[in-house]
């Protein structure tokens, strides 16, 4: 035996890590080369007489102290057929059909073993339709939202949004505004309990309305500064009293105004809007459903984790005292740029990324 072999045989012999299999056939290697029966190898590693003759005979065959694995095998023969398989796979594929598993809207592992009976004729059990949709990694009774742009323009508005966020135009300021309509101040009937070991904070799920409010904002994406108005209705003159605080508080250079679709976001209002003050304000629309495009929603994600989520208010004041002394505490201590990524499928914008 070569002595790099022997080395490596006595490596895997003292091994604390190999699987035992290993450090045992490479222990009956070491000892056959000492010339040992196939008894007295047995008696020193502690394994049958079977064991050690069946490894001497292997690797003695292969002229390959080192054939330790085991042999491929092959296994028992399929019960399922391929064609069976992939049927179950494309059903799993498909929505529920109502010839084969009425009133159903999305799949269970019995109405695919039924529905599969029914057209292959092979009953298979909920253990091994779980096992196929396992190794297919398909998970046909789970559902996520998706909303799809129709927006033929959609990749050259999003192109001119994302070249905004990160190379704005010299000296002009870029603000991304929108609604976020129906925050609602509900006033819990008991108080909340908080959490204990092993078991999370609760909150009861009965509350009394104590009315609704609107709340307008601009998100600067240079400073991350936000300018807030809250009130009891999304219209027109609101949207309108709120520029004009915009326009006060941006009083030179040209505004990009980055927003979506709503109708109170487009007419002659606006024009007339610019031309009262010089034509400084650039109206840039985001793809029809695709607001997300817009900045100010990771803000509005921000307040709704922030305040209004787990919070109780007795009346609209309260509501709106709490969420404009957020605004006003982000602007103090908390104001950023966002790191704005877009990970959607249009990836050969030039600018995906704004700082």
């Amino acid at each position: 035996m070569p002595p790099k072999v022997r080395k490596r045989l006595a490596r895997y012999a003292r091994s604390l890590k190999l699987p035992h299999r290993i450090v045992v056939r490479a222990k009956i290697a070491l000892l056959a080369e000492q010339g040992l029966s196939n008894a007295g190898i047995a008696e020193q590693v502690g394994c049958d007489v079977k064991t050690v003759r069946k490894w001497r005979e292997r690797m003695a065959a292969l002229e390959d102290p080192l054939a330790l694995e085991d042999d491929y095998r092959r296994g028992r023969p399929a019960r399922i057929s391929l064609e069976v398989h992939h049927e179950l796979i494309k059903l799993a594929c498909q929505r529920p059909p109502d010839d084969k598993s009425p009133f159903e809207q999305v799949w269970t592992l019995k109405t695919l073993a039924d529905a599969l009976a029914g057209s292959t004729g092979v009953q298979m059990s909920r253990t091994e339709v779980w096992r196929i949709l396992e190794g297919a990694n398909l998970k046909p009774h789970r559902v996520r939202l998706w909303l799809h742009s129709p927006d033929p323009d959609f990749r050259p508005k999003v192109a001119k949004i994302c070249r905004l966020y990160v190379q704005p135009p010299e000296g002009a300021t870029v603000l991304c505004i929108d609604e976020k309509p129906g925050m609602q101040a509900r006033e819990q009937r008991f108080a909340p309990r908080a959490c204990g070991p092993g078991r999370p904070g609760r909150k009861e799920f009965e509350y009394r309305r104590r009315g609704t409010r609107t709340l307008i904002a601009s998100f600067n994406i240079r400073t991350g500064e936000v300018l807030a108005a809250c009130g009891p209705t999304r219209k027109a003159h609101d949207l309108l009293a709120f520029m004009e605080r915009v326009a006060e508080r941006y009083p030179a250079g040209p505004v990009y105004i980055v927003w979506d679709n709503l109708n109170i976001h487009s007419g002659p209002r606006w024009a007339e809007f610019n031309t009262r003050h010089g034509g400084r304000f650039h109206f840039v629309y985001t793809p029809l459903h695709a607001s997300w495009v817009n900045q100010v929603e990771v803000w509005f994600s921000i307040l709704t984790r922030r305040v209004l989520k787990h919070a109780a208010f007795r009346s609209v004041h309260e509501l709106t005292a709490r969420v404009l002394a957020f605004v006003e505490h982000w602007n103090r201590v908390e104001a950023r740029p966002f790191r704005w990524t877009f990970r959607g499928r249009f990836r050969r914008t030039l600018h995906p990324r704004a700082a």
